[in-house]
C-alpha cells in the first residue's frame, strides 16, 4: 500500500499531511528496529551454535548489483566516487619509447637468400624490446691479510662499501622491493630466490627485511619533518593493524609530497599528538593553553585550581605528570583524567620548538583528532557517506534522500570551482548557500537529523573558503590506509618492534617515492650500496614544496 503512495497527490488539509508524515517515520523506525533485532537474533543463534560445537551462519558477500532494484547500486555501496570526482581530463596515450634506456643494440640480419639480385640496403627498422635478466651474481672476495710481528696484530682488508655479511646490496634491495612494493609474502620470496639459485634461510631473509635499518629510519624521520613543513595542512586517518597478535592502530599522515605511517597501541588524542611530533613517549606541559582546553571541556573549577598549584611551564615525562595527577587528584573519573592528560599534552605540542606544528588537520569527525591543532577541516566525502547509509524503506523517503544528495553534490562541485577562482564575494555567497541547503526540512526524520548534523559542522566543512588550497576530501589518507590493509591481508601483522618499525619506515619511503616520481627499488639499492648518488627524500620534498602554489586570501574569505 505504501509503495505506490505519493503524499504530494493528497488534496487533504495540512493536518492530514502531517499525520501521514508521522506515520511514514514510524514505519521507517519500525523497519530499522526490526532489522537491528534480526541481526541481534542471528548473532545469538550463531553464539549458541558455537557453544554447541557447530558453526554459525556463513557470511556470503552480496553481488555487485542488486537486480531487484533495477540498475540502482546496492544499499551497502556507500561510495561517492562518481559524485565527488572532478571533471576528468581527456585521456591521451603517451609514448614510452623515449623513457626506455637502451642497454644493448643488436643488428638482426636478413636472410640473403630471399633477396633479389637488385636489392639495395636502405638502413634499419628499429624495434625496442624490453627484457629483464634474473640470475645469481656471486662474488668471491679475496681479502688481503697481513701479520705484523712488531705490533703482533693481523690486518685484514675490508669489503667494498655496501657489502657486509653473506648477501650483497642487490639481494637486499630486491627482497625489500618484493616484500613492501610487490606485497609478496616471505615464503614466496624464499621460493623465488631458491628458483634462481640464491641460498638463503627464512631467518636470514627476515633479518634483511626488518633489522639494521637505522639509515632508513633516519630517512623517514627527515622526510616526515620536511613533509610537515611543506604545507600548512595535513591529511590524517587510521586503520587497524596487528602487532604480536594484539590489535593496534596505524596512523597515516600525508600531503601531496609524502605519506608517513606510524603504528600506535591506541588511537587516543595522546597518540595522535605523539604522531604529529614523531615522538615515542607522551610529554606534558602546564600553561594557559592547557587550562583553556580544560575550560572548553567543562572541567570543574576545583580540578583546574588544583592543577594550577602544580609546577607551571615545566616539561613532564610520560611517568611524572600522570603520577602527579593521581597524587593530587585521586578522585578523578576516567573521562576527566583523560582530559587532564590531553590538556597538558596539547600544551606541550604547541610549546615545543623542535618539530613543526601543523596548522590544519584534514580528517573525518573522529574525536581523537579534535582540539589538537588550530583548525580542523572535515572531509566532504566522509560526511556524504552518512546520507548513503540512510537506506529508507519507503520509496517517497528514498526520493527525498536522492533529491537532497543531488543538491549536496552540486554544492560540492561549486566549492571545487571556487578553489580554482576564489573571491571574497563568492566565499560569502557560498557560505549563505550552505545555510540555505542545510536548513532544509524534508519531513523524513532520519534525513533531517543528518542534515542538522552537517550544518553543525559548517565551520570545519567550509574552511576551504578561507584557505582555497585545502582539499575537500580526505581520500589521500584513506588511500594510504588501504595500502596498510593490503599489506595486512598478505602478511597479517608484525611480531616484534623491529618488524613494526620496518613496516612503518619502508611503507613511508615507498609511498613517498611514488608521490615524488622516484624509484623505490633504485632508492633502496642506492642507500644499501652506500653510493648515496640519489638526493634524500627530504631534499626533494623541500624543492617541490617551493614550487607548490598556496593561496592565502585572508580573513575576508571566511564564510
Amino acid at each position: 500500500m505504501l509503495s505506490n503512495f505519493d503524499i504530494n497527490n493528497m488534496q487533504e488539509i495540512d493536518a492530514a499531511k502531517a499525520t501521514i508524515v508521522m506515520l511514514f517515520n514510524l514505519v521507517e523506525n519500525s523497519k530499522q528496529e526490526n532489522e537491528q533485532l534480526k541481526e541481534e537474533v542471528q548473532c545469538l543463534k550463531d553464539e549458541i551454535n558455537r557453544l554447541k560445537g557447530e558453526q554459525g551462519k556463513p557470511k556470503v558477500k552480496p553481488n555487485k548489483k542488486d537486480k531487484a532494484d533495477d540498475d540502482k547500486p546496492m544499499s551497502t555501496d556507500h561510495s561517492s566516487e562518481t559524485e565527488r570526482s572532478e571533471k576528468k581530463k581527456k585521456w591521451k596515450k603517451s609514448s614510452k619509447i623515449k623513457r626506455i634506456v637502451i642497454t644493448e643494440t643488436k643488428v638482426s640480419p636478413i636472410d640473403r637468400q630471399i633477396l633479389p639480385s637488385d636489392a639495395k640496403f636502405k638502413g634499419y627498422v628499429d624495434v625496442t624490446v624490453q627484457d629483464i635478466i634474473i640470475k645469481p651474481h656471486n662474488i668471491l672476495f679475496r681479502k688481503e691479510k697481513y701479520y705484523s710481528a712488531s705490533t703482533k696484530k693481523t690486518y685484514v682488508a675490508d669489503l667494498p662499501k655496501g657489502y657486509h655479511g653473506e648477501f650483497g646490496p642487490g639481494i637486499e634491495a630486491l627482497a625489500l622491493t618484493l616484500y613492501f612494493q610487490a606485497n609478496t609474502s616471505q615464503p614466496k620470496i624464499l621460493a623465488l630466490f631458491a628458483d634462481v639459485g640464491i641460498m638463503i634461510s627464512a631467518g636470514k631473509l627476515s633479518d634483511l627485511l626488518i633489522k639494521n635499518n637505522k639509515a632508513f629510519h633516519d630517512e623517514k624521520d627527515a622526510l616526515y619533518k620536511a613533509g610537515i613543513q611543506s604545507t600548512p595542512w595535513q591529511h590524517i586517518d587510521d586503520t587497524t593493524t596487528r602487532v604480536d597478535g594484539k590489535n593496534h592502530y596505524c596512523q597515516i599522515v600525508c600531503n601531496p609530497f609524502y605519506t608517513a605511517y606510524f603504528t600506535t597501541e591506541k588511537k587516543s588524542r595522546l597518540n595522535i599528538i605523539d604522531t604529529l611530533m614523531n615522538a615515542d613517549d607522551h610529554t606534558y606541559y602546564l600553561n594557559q593553553t592547557a587550562f583553556d582546553f580544560l575550560y572548553a571541556s567543562r572541567i570543574p573549577e576545583k580540578i583546574i585550581t588544583t592543577l594550577k598549584d602544580l609546577p607551571q611551564e615545566q616539561v613532564f615525562n610520560e611517568q611524572e605528570y600522570p603520577r602527579l595527577v593521581d597524587e593530587f587528584l585521586p578522585e578523578l573519573g576516567a573521562r576527566q583524567r583523560t582530559l587532564v592528560l590531553d590538556a597538558a599534552a596539547i600544551a606541550f605540542y604547541h610549546a615545543q620548538t623542535y618539530f613543526p606544528i601543523v596548522r590544519t588537520l584534514l580528517c573525518d569527525d573522529a574525536p581523537q583528532f579534535k582540539d589538537i591543532v588550530k583548525e580542523l577541516s572535515l572531509c566532504w566525502v566522509h560526511d556524504g557517506r552518512h546520507y548513503k547509509k540512510l537506506n529508507p524503506f519507503i520509496p517517497y523517503h528514498q526520493q527525498l534522500v536522492d533529491d537532497f544528495l543531488e543538491k549536496y553534490w552540486d554544492y560540492y562541485h561549486e566549492l571545487l570551482d571556487y578553489k580554482n577562482s576564489p573571491t571574497s564575494g563568492l566565499a560569502l555567497e557560498l557560505g549563505k548557500k550552505f545555510d540555505d541547503i542545510f536548513s532544509t526540512i524534508t519531513g523524513y526524520d532520519s534525513l533531517d537529523q543528518r542534515i542538522a548534523k552537517t550544518k553543525a559542522k559548517k565551520q570545519s566543512l567550509l574552511l576551504v573558503l578561507k584557505y582555497p588550497d585545502i582539499p575537500l576530501h580526505n581520500n589521500p589518507a584513506e588511500l594510504g590506509a588501504r595500502q596498510r590493509v593490503r599489506k595486512r591481508d598478505v602478511s597479517f601483522g608484525t611480531r616484534t618492534k623491529d618488524g613494526t618499525d620496518a613496516w612503518d619506515t619502508f611503507m613511508t619511503i615507498l609511498a613517498t617515492t611514488k608521490k615524488l616520481g622516484a624509484s623505490f627499488y633504485k632508492f633502496v639499492q642506492d642507500r644499501i650500496s652506500q653510493n648515496c648518488a640519489m638526493p634524500s627524500l627530504a631534499e626533494i620534498i623541500d624543492q617541490k614544496a617551493k614550487l607548490f602554489p598556496l593561496i592565502s586570501p585572508g580573513p575576508n574569505f571566511s564564510p
